[in-house]
């Protein structure tokens, strides 16, 4: 077997033994962390505790002006799991456990460079990417970190990932008027029928939006993940709740479209509130949006990594963005094996996945800019 990726299965066996699933996020500064401190000596690193489970360790070697960024939460497993979630398998061809997919591996292999190779290198590892309560990236990015660029790990089978939707969550609450069903009801009378009038417009709308495109992408992704509310066949509901959830194109204003949907009906919904926000990649308006996009792309084409198709999914690569780096997203494995029971990442991907990382920390250490001198911090 190939050192690097020896090396890097070793580490994804001992990342995938720390129950890190979020929810419920009982992640401590210590375990997974002080297993991560353990692999990396020679870099100064500052663990960062931003509560409620979500921990960040920032570790750097030398002057690095590349920062790879993985996240080491996982969702929950399902009973569908046919062994032991925690366990590591590796199969002829494939590392089968809960996160190897998505992200261990990247993170093992990061671990697995680290130690082959004393070149510099920035790591951010975090623990808050699969829930709706992300305080890791923030927190990190209220210091302005000096890079030229991030690389987020997540499942693109290799390929960098210029583009993806946003994501918007909201909880919507309908307000009626509790009564016997037999009579004639006004529009208002029924939260529950208020809300399906809702969702009657709010698809109206969705489809309305095929013509949009950003990049191969195409439409406004939409679900109503959660309609609850009322009581019994025979009374009316007098309460209701909607969870839904949209994908906007980076094309796409965030405040236009939460307006445009808390007004699809009359009466309005008596609360409408965001509870989670992640804005698209590349971030900002469209010209914004290209520029930085073309910035994506001329990176990755120096760094000699192909690049893929936008994806639906997002990533905390756009916070990044956001915030004025160069970012693109790049990882082992594939997005159709992530959440899914019995997770697992193909050996050949992370194989290559650890050699391109350890070309790249050899190539761009000793402090030398990936790109011509300006300021993306």
């Amino acid at each position: 077997m190939n050192p690097l990726l020896q090396s890097t299965l070793k580490h994804l066996k001992a990342l995938v033994s720390f129950d890190t699933r979020n929810p419920p996020r009982a992640i401590t500064t210590g375990g997974i962390f002080d297993y991560i401190r353990a692999q990396l000596p020679g870099f100064d690193i500052v663990v960062t505790d931003h509560g409620a489970g979500a921990v960040g360790l920032h570790a750097v070697r030398g002057r690095p002006k590349l920062l790879f960024n993985v996240h080491l939460d996982t969702v929950p497993d399902s009973p569908a799991w046919t062994a032991s979630p925690h366990e590591l398998r590796v199969t002829a061809d494939r590392a089968i456990g809960l996160g190897a997919c998505d992200i261990k591996g990247a993170a093992a292999a990061l671990l697995a460079v680290a130690n082959a190779s004393d070149g510099d290198m920035a790591l951010l590892f975090t623990t808050d990417e699969e829930a709706n309560d992300p305080r890791c990236i923030a927190g990190f990015l209220a210091d302005k970190p000096a890079y030229d660029a991030v690389i987020v790990a997540e499942p693109t089978k290799g390929e960098a990932v210029l583009a993806h939707r946003g994501i918007q969550s909201v909880l919507m609450r309908f307000a009626g008027h509790a009564g016997h069903a037999s009579g004639e009801q006004k529009p208002s009378d029924s939260a529950l029928h208020q809300a399906v009038r809702w969702g009657d417009a709010a698809l109206d709308f969705v489809a309305a939006q095929s013509h949009e495109r950003f990049g191969g992408l195409t439409g406004l992704r939409f679900n109503i993940g959660r309609i609850e509310g009322g009581i019994k066949a025979n009374m009316i509901a007098p309460s209701a709740e909607v969870r839904f959830g949209m994908r906007p194109l980076p094309t796409m204003h965030p405040d236009g479209l939460l307006e445009r949907f808390r007004t699809l009906t009359e009466p309005v919904p008596a609360h409408f509130e965001e509870t989670f926000r992640g804005p698209s990649l590349p971030a900002g308006d469209t010209a914004t949006a290209e520029a930085r996009r073309l910035a994506a792309r001329d990176l990755a084409d120096e760094l000699d990594i192909p690049v893929g198709n936008a994806v639906d999914f997002w990533t905390e690569a756009s916070l990044f963005s956001a915030a004025g780096y160069i970012a693109f997203v790049y990882g082992p494995g594939d997005i159709a094996q992530a959440h899914t029971a019995d997770e697992w990442v193909a050996l050949d991907q992370l194989q290559h996945y650890a050699e391109v990382i350890f070309r790249l920390v050899e190539k761009c250490g000793h402090g030398r800019s990936l790109l011509d001198s300006r300021d993306h911090g």
